[in-house]
């Protein structure tokens, strides 16, 4: 076996799947391992190996499978024994223990050292399974874990400045995977939409109005970005599926403004309502946000918390605006500024994270280790007992 990826779970969609795909591109030989996989047509099967958890009820059951990650990645593997390892890690995948103590090269790309750990207050569905005593139990676990963990790679400089402070380590930075190109060369998406699409998109404003898009959870703020065009008298449309989706439309009915809630949408209708946008709007602390790269990449500006990954893409006053989604006074000068950006600017600031940067990035990253750590085990003396033959 050439190599592994491991993941933490597979989802049918989501920015870790589309790092994943992009960690498979640079590295197509390797195989995967997850806890589970829920999006089976996306790698030949014969390729993928799933932990014990997939054959349980814990299956898909992330809080209550919390306690038992860290053992199984650790010790659950059986025969696997991959000649170098890549972690996509977000929770506990950095803790994979493939064949580390007989000095394997471990890789470790990580959207963020884990929140249910290091970051609760950000995020409320991490704030839940584990109480006191589990939480300091469990970071400790965690420091061990990544003190073992090889080279790391942040997938944001602000996601850098956290692996400092949970794990005491340095990182560099690689920023994930954006289909940046593809989506710039495209002039004007509204050719590419069926006709029940067509005359959805043109039942909005022109530039009229403020976009969200992304998953329905709470830490998002899509209900800031409705506050925010109930606010200023600009209409908003919210593009995305999940458990808010109930209480979002809740909000939009008693808007003062229009509102409209889509519900998942097809990519070419999220691009062709980029390009309608008066602005995208993206409130949430971020570990670094690839839908507002992707929002630059057709041409739309941001208006992004000044806080999080997205401040790093997302450059101020020039492809878009940097805010405080809770300054209520601050949300109409962010709009003013906004109208100045050049769609040209956004999308040359789009093109600078575009896929193939980070597929060379994770080669270098990967294959130059790789070959480093081989040099260096050739140069070093043979025992005694070898050396005898």
């Amino acid at each position: 076996m050439t190599g592994l990826i491991v993941q933490e779970w597979i989802e049918e969609s989501g920015g870790a799947e589309q790092v994943l795909d992009a960690l498979r591109a640079a590295l197509p030989d390797a195989r995967v391992a997850c806890l589970w996989n829920d999006d089976p047509a996306r790698f030949p099967a014969h390729t993928v190996d799933e932990s014990w958890l997939a054959r349980t009820p814990l299956r898909g059951r992330k809080a209550l499978s919390l306690p038992l990650m860290s053992g199984t990645w650790r010790h659950g593997w059986g025969s696997l024994e991959p000649e170098w390892v890549v972690t996509s890690s977000y929770v506990f995948a950095h803790h994979a223990g493939f064949g580390t103590a007989r000095g394997i090269p471990k890789f470790s790309y990580v959207h963020t050292p884990a929140r249910y750990l290091w970051e609760p207050d950000l995020d409320s569905r991490t704030a839940v399974p584990l109480a006191g005593l589990a939480r300091a139990y469990l970071r400790g676990v965690d420091r061990r874990a990544a003190a073992t963990s090889g080279s790391l790679a942040a997938n944001s400089a602000f996601v850098r400045e956290r692996i400092q402070r949970a794990w005491d380590r340095d990182a560099r930075v690689i920023h994930p995977p954006v289909d940046a190109i593809a989506i710039a060369e495209v002039p004007v998406w509204a050719d590419r939409l069926t006709p029940a699409e067509a005359d959805l998109l043109e039942s909005l404003p022109d530039r009229g109005f403020l976009m969200a898009a992304s998953r329905l959870v709470p830490y998002k703020r899509h209900d800031a970005v409705i506050r925010m065009g109930a606010h200023l008298g600009i209409p908003v449309v919210v593009a995305g599926s999940g458990p808010e989706r109930e209480r979002l439309e809740a909000l939009a009915a008693a808007a003062p403004v229009p509102v409209h809630v889509l519900g998942r949408v097809s990519d070419e209708l999220m691009r062709a309502l980029f390009q309608r946008a008066l602005a995208f709007v993206f409130p949430p602390v971020e570990d670094f946000g690839i839908i507002p790269v992707e929002a630059m990449a057709a041409g739309c500006p941001v208006i992004a918390n000044r806080v999080g990954g997205a401040a790093e893409s997302v450059l101020d006053g020039v492809t878009g605006v940097h805010y405080d989604p809770d300054d209520v006074e601050g949300f109409a000068a962010a709009v003013d500024a906004v109208r100045a950006v050049s769609p040209e600017a956004a999308r040359a600031r789009a093109l600078e994270f575009d896929a193939s940067r980070f597929v060379d990035e994770v080669r270098d990253w990967v294959l130059g280790g790789v070959s480093a750590a081989q040099a260096e085990a050739s140069s070093r003396p043979k025992s005694v007992a070898s050396a005898r033959g």
